[in-house]
């Protein structure tokens, strides 16, 4: 599995930083974010580095697909409450003028009752 000793998220999935774990199997993590925008705010991250959905490969389609999967069950696990009433947002920064900050692919997936902070 590729990894980058710089990153913070990679030094995550290694155990070097601790985090709220979420969900973890063979490729993917997720944990709660450090200062989430709503009730409900976490980060769902591949275990392989991967830059940003720039670098996304041919071979990644079934990685992604299974993370944006996820998603929904982790969303209401974690507090969302079901659609339509409720939902969640599954949202990804890329790049600088994304707004992309830790460059590792990484999905926020934010939900629970309005207003939140941010978002």
């Amino acid at each position: 599995m590729s990894q980058d000793a710089n990153c913070i998220f990679c030094k995550i999935v290694a155990g070097q930083i601790p985090s709220r774990k979420v969900y973890e199997d063979d490729d993917i993590f997720a944990f709660h974010d450090i200062a989430p925008w709503a009730p409900v705010h976490i980060l769902l991250i591949p275990k392989r580095h991967i830059v940003s959905m720039a670098h996304v490969q041919p071979e990644d389609e079934a990685l992604i697909g299974r993370m944006l999967g996820l998603a929904p069950k982790l969303a209401l696990q974690e507090g969302a409450r079901p659609y339509p009433e409720g939902g969640f947002r599954i949202v990804t920064n890329t790049g600088k003028e994304g707004g992309q900050e830790v460059h590792h692919l990484h999905f926020h997936v934010m939900g629970g009752p309005r207003p939140w902070l941010r978002g």
